[in-house]
Parts: structure tokens; sequence; C-alpha cells
């Protein structure tokens, strides 16, 4: 059996929708970010990175939503979270996923946790300070260039909705909010609808 370790409403959550929109047989491990269990010797013996998710396999452990998003895509077909037969429609996915990773991500943490790039309080209250911007920024460039119809493929649903409905539900914390991307609202809308992630909205929400 799979398990995911993960944390509530973090980007986790991208994860945990695939799993269950996979209908893969899975455990959920909540790791306690408010414990800092991220960092203790038991969790970086699965992780050590000290981060989630993790995706505990029968092969070993994969980290990173878009390795474990592709992993999940690609180990359950039938689901058909991906376009596996189409190699440029999988990059294009894979870039997309690759974006809110190295990106959005980034932006966003630079909010939360600027401590992880600056020492000085005044350099880490200006990387909060301009979050939101980048932020802004980041979403106004998929609302425009990259959203390409009702899902993040097109007509086509895939893994990559996971991931951008976990991002979007961030903006808030930035004070912006989802309805001033339409596409992007109506994308949110759209998932909210979805029984895979109210069931993992509900299972998160009850730790």
């Amino acid at each position: 059996m799979l398990t995911l370790y993960y944390a509530p409403g973090a980007c986790s959550r991208a994860s945990h929708i695939a799993l269950r929109e996979a209908g893969a047989d899975f455990e959920l491990r909540h790791v306690d970010f408010g414990a800092a269990e991220q960092r203790t010797p038991e969790y970086l013996r699965v992780n050590p990175k000290g981060r989630v998710p993790a995706l505990a396999t029968e092969r070993g452990v994969i980290s990173e939503n878009p390795a474990i998003l592709a992993y999940v895509a690609q180990r359950y077909p039938a689901a058909r979270l991906a376009p596996l037969e189409d190699p440029f429609e999988f990059a294009r996915m894979q870039a997309f996923n690759s974006y809110l990773c190295a990106t959005v991500h980034v932006a966003h943490a630079h909010l939360r946790r600027p401590e992880r790039w600056a020492d000085e309080p005044a350099a880490r209250a200006e990387l909060r300070r301009n979050a939101p911007e980048v932020m802004a920024n980041c979403f106004q460039l998929i609302e425009d260039e990259m959203l390409a119809g009702p899902w993040v493929l097109g007509d086509a649903y895939s893994v990559a909705d996971c991931y951008l409905f976990t991002l979007t539900q961030w903006l808030p914390a930035h004070r912006l909010d989802p309805a001033a991307y339409p596409h992007v609202q109506d994308h949110l809308n759209r998932m909210l609808a979805r029984p895979a992630v109210r069931a993992a909205l509900a299972a998160e929400e009850a730790v």
C-alpha cells in the first residue's frame, strides 16, 4: 500500500487529491508542522528534505509534487490523469507543474518562511512585502496564458488541476482574491465540485 506523508493545507494536498482521483489504495500520515515533526529524525529518515509531500511506495520514497503527480498518473493509467500517450502534452503538463513548484510555491514561501532565504529582519520583511506582488503576477500569467480551458490542459482533466487548485487556495494569504482571475476562479469552483476534492478536504479538515 502507498503511504502519503502530508500536512493539512500544504502543497501535499495536490498529491492527496490525485491519489483519490486515481482510486488508489493509500494511507495518510499527518506530519505535524506545529510540532516540527518534519524535522524529527524519524521523519527525516522518510524524507531527508524535511518537507511534504513524500509518497512511500513498494520501491522507495518519492518526494516533490511534480514527481509524485506524474507517478500517480502513470501508475493508474485507467484514471486518465495525464496525457500518457502524447509526449508533447505530457511535457506541457510537466512544464505547468514545474512552474507551480519552482516559481509560484517559492513566491508563497517568501511570505510564510522568509528565514529560508534571509537572516536580517529587514531582508525578511522585504521578502514578505514583495511576495503578494509576485504571486499576483504569477496568477495573472496563469490566467492569461496558461489555463487553456476548463482544465489546465483544455478539455482533459489532469493531475495539473490538482496542483493548481491547491496553490489557488493560498491566494487569500496574500490578500489576493481568486475572483480577480476569472478563469482561475472558475477552475476553483469546478474543482470544489469534484468528489475526490471534497473527500480530500474533509480528511484534512478532520485532523
